[in-house]
């Protein structure tokens, strides 16, 4: 039987997300014989949940532009997008697997998903391939970004294993940008040596 657990926001290492409130949260566990502590495994069950609103944000999005995308470009960009879509939804499975092995209920519906999503929401208008591909790529870097503060989050818990289905995550999600990305990539930018973001 699950018991219930109300985590206040100050407590545990972790940073939480602009979205997430400051109020105390409610958390639901099962009994494990998982030995990291269960004040640690609440907060990584509560911030993985998190990652699950993303990963299933994006897996629709990757969606969304597969069956739209149109133009000169369509059947490359929809066998793409489609391949996008298979490798997310294996992310979708890790994280919330993860959950429940941690004793969690993985919160997975399209309402949970659309109250926590940190992806920005997708355009529903968009048509063209140039379109799709601008749209997407800045959903798989936001879903990067967040995947590596998920690794940040995880290590503060000393839950190794959580980081390293994230780490996972970070570089598939990094390879399916390069691919889309490369879609909108005609030219090279040239950098200064020593340079960094406009510095030195």
């Amino acid at each position: 039987m699950a018991r219930t657990i109300t985590a206040h926001p100050s407590q545990g290492k972790a940073t939480r997300t602009s979205r997430e409130s400051s109020r105390p949260q409610t958390t639901r566990i099962y009994p494990t014989k998982n030995d990291l502590p269960e004040a640690s495994r609440v907060e990584a069950i509560d911030l993985l949940n998190q990652r699950l609103a993303d990963s299933i944000d994006l897996q629709t999005q990757c969606k969304q532009a597969q069956w739209n995308v149109k133009g000169p470009t369509f059947i490359a960009l929809h066998k793409l997008f489609d391949e996008v879509n298979e490798e997310v939804e294996e992310y979708v499975d890790l994280i919330a697997e993860r959950i429940v092995q941690l004793g969690g209920i993985a919160e997975g519906t399209a309402r949970i998903v659309a109250q926590r999503s940190a992806l920005i929401d997708y355009p529903l208008g968009l048509a063209s391939g140039e379109e799709h591909v601008a749209a997407l790529s800045d959903a798989l870097a936001e879903f990067g970004r967040t995947a590596r503060l998920g690794i940040d989050e995880m290590n503060d818990l000393e839950d190794a294993d959580s980081a390293d289905i994230l780490t996972e995550i970070s570089r598939g999600v990094d390879k399916w940008l390069w691919f889309v990305e490369a879609h909108q990539q005609g030219k090279t930018v040239a950098v200064e040596a020593g340079r960094e973001n406009g510095r030195g």
